[in-house]
């Protein structure tokens, strides 16, 4: 998976926090708030199709993606824009998502093995509370929940990381990510936190310290069973 096993992972460190981003990872969403992105794109000029919509925004935050398309196509989207599209992103997610495959199998597991779990995401409350109760996920997380956007912050600053470690009264080398973004990926090692990439084969991962991947979520669950297992617990 890679040269050398995160601290966090290994005999020597000290797992208590497991946080989870939440689009791509909990639910399948980012598909969908993708492809309204590119429909905003293309309504002002800029040529998104909806097959390129995740390459192109994926783990983007609505400021950045309207900066994005600001700078593409010179149109002013006006200090409102970023609101109207959290809307559109919320009634979507209410009309349906779906849970990212094995995500239950794998949330029970860990919830077995008694490490505490938090949401750190670039979506705002709103939304994250319809994508969780329309997926049955909301038990899960209840109160546990961090909004970059609502913070005012969003990743690739780690700011929501760190966030969730100090509500759960951690140090960010006592946490591990699982994100499958390169933005969220960048907020978590700046955040001092190390990082799973949910990532299928064949799409490479950034090469920096404190990264490994994973194909398919039914593998999280057994490396953090491993780890716990090394450090004596």
């Amino acid at each position: 998976m890679m040269a050398e096993q995160p601290l966090v992972l290994s005999p020597q460190g000290h797992l208590k926090l497991i946080i989870f981003d939440c689009d791509g990872v909990l639910v399948d969403s980012e598909e969908t708030c993708c492809r309204i992105s590119a429909e905003e794109a293309r309504r002002v000029g800029m040529n998104v199709p909806d097959k390129q919509a995740v390459k192109v925004f994926s783990g983007m935050a609505l400021p950045g993606i309207q900066h994005m398309i600001e700078q593409e196509t010179g149109a002013k989207l006006g200090a409102g824009w970023a609101s109207m599209m959290q809307k559109r992103f919320v009634v979507a997610m209410k009309e349906g998502v779906e849970p990212v495959e094995g995500v239950y199998d794998m949330l029970n597991s860990i919830q077995k093995m008694g490490v505490p779990v938090r949401v750190a995401s670039n979506s705002s409350q709103e939304e994250m509370d319809a994508k969780f109760s329309i997926t049955n996920l909301e038990h899960f997380f209840k109160n546990r929940i961090h909004s970059a956007r609502d913070m005012g912050i969003p990743k690739p600053k780690p700011d929501v990381y760190l966030k969730a470690a100090e509500e759960e009264g951690v140090s960010p080398a006592e946490c591990l990510v699982l994100e499958d973004s390169d933005t969220g990926a960048q907020a978590a090692v700046d955040a001092g936190m190390a990082c799973v990439m949910l990532r299928p084969e064949g799409n490479p991962i950034p090469k920096w310290n404190n990264i490994l991947r994973i194909n398919h979520l039914s593998q999280f669950a057994p490396l953090v069973q491993k780890a716990l297992q090394q450090q004596g617990r």
